[in-house]
């Protein structure tokens, strides 16, 4: 087996120099590294990484916890954040919490133990910043998808309440005034976010609204339409906005076991832009997120921090967001003229 000693030898330095070279904690000379590099070439030595990382003070690990691995939408997540932090010499280390807060806790003082260099956090369950200090310590830590209230580092999110404009910006145009929105549950800062863009927009053009809130799920989606039969049965009713695809899929779905058409009689519009906006039938006007760059930006934030060893200055990163008009939107069946609301 190759030894340093070995590649010392045939570079014509000391041992101690080729660590120095290994390890970057010392300044050595460019011609100098690379003798060293020439040699390791030559003999074909392959250093340890796991001492390389002892020496560094750093395991290169970088944990990633999300709600759940299974839904596409976090799967492209954590692509981004993985096909950066390995281009860098890191590993993901991957957390599925499931929405759960037990869970997330039980990731969150696992981690704290220094088993990772860092963390990118896409919370699904309730969470406070006080709470996150407390079980995190001072690991450098990433916010990506979700903000934390409270929180004092990085979140990279979309522009969520621009999102939500530009929806009800689409479903006015195309007439519509009486509108169900499915959001997701009250903690959850990204989809009050996409809903007080919408309600404002909406409100302003003189549209009513209601909200019904759910898990962002099929099933959450299909619970939360259900709890508002009434409205969606009501002859007025033209339109649904769903915080994201899954629960705009739900609605389709939903819409068309109750005999109703998607969008002759009711138009639905989603969040996120996943592939199966692009399957279902009819396909979902969506507004587009780029998911890939959020987990990307992400983690090149985290790992700068970590090879700068200062932690991420406290801001927010936002990512802008676009409508993808498909065939689950269309004219309201009332035309520009809808009729007037009962009292």
């Amino acid at each position: 087996m190759v030894s340093i000693a070995d590649v010392a030898s045939l570079a014509g330095v000391s041992p101690t120099t080729v660590s120095h070279t290994l390890s970057g904690k010392r300044k050595v000379s460019d011609e100098v590294q690379q003798r060293v590099h020439d040699a390791m070439e030559k003999l074909a030595y392959l250093p340890h990484r796991a001492a390389q990382n002892l020496a560094l003070g750093m395991t290169r690990i970088v944990a990633m916890l999300v709600p759940d691995v299974g839904d596409e939408f976090f799967a492209i997540l954590t692509k981004g954040a993985e096909g950066v932090a390995s281009s860098r010499g890191y590993n993901i280390l991957l957390c599925n919490t499931g929405f759960n807060h037990e869970r997330e806790v039980l990731y969150l003082e696992m981690l704290r133990g220094k088993a990772v260099d860092g963390v990118i956090y896409a919370a699904g369950a309730e969470m406070t910043g006080e709470e996150l200090t407390r079980l995190l310590g001072d690991i450098p830590l990433v916010h990506v998808d979700e903000e934390i209230e409270g929180s004092r580092t990085v979140a990279v999110v979309s522009d969520n309440v621009t999102g939500g404009r530009l929806a009800a910006e689409h479903l006015l145009e195309y007439g519509h005034h009486k509108a169900l929105v499915l959001a997701g549950e009250e903690h959850l800062i990204s989809s009050t976010q996409r809903v007080e863009g919408f309600l404002s927009a909406w409100a302003a053009a003189g549209g009513i609204a209601t909200v019904s809130r759910g898990a962002l799920t099929i099933d959450g989606g299909t619970a939360a339409l259900q709890a508002c039969i009434g409205d969606i049965t009501d002859d007025d009713f033209t339109a649904i906005f769903a915080v994201n695809d899954l629960m705009a899929h739900a609605a389709i779905q939903e819409l068309q076991a109750m005999k109703l058409r998607v969008p002759e009689d009711v138009s639905v519009v989603g969040f996120d832009d996943i592939s199966l906006a692009r399957r279902s039938q009819p396909t979902i006007t969506s507004v587009h997120q780029d998911i890939t760059g959020l987990g990307s930006k992400a983690a090149e934030i985290l790992l700068d921090s970590l090879e700068h060893k200062s932690p991420p200055q406290p801001h927010r990163e936002i990512l802008s967001v676009t409508l993808i008009a498909r065939a689950s939107s269309g004219e309201s069946r009332f035309g520009p003229n809808p009729p007037s609301p009962q009292p």
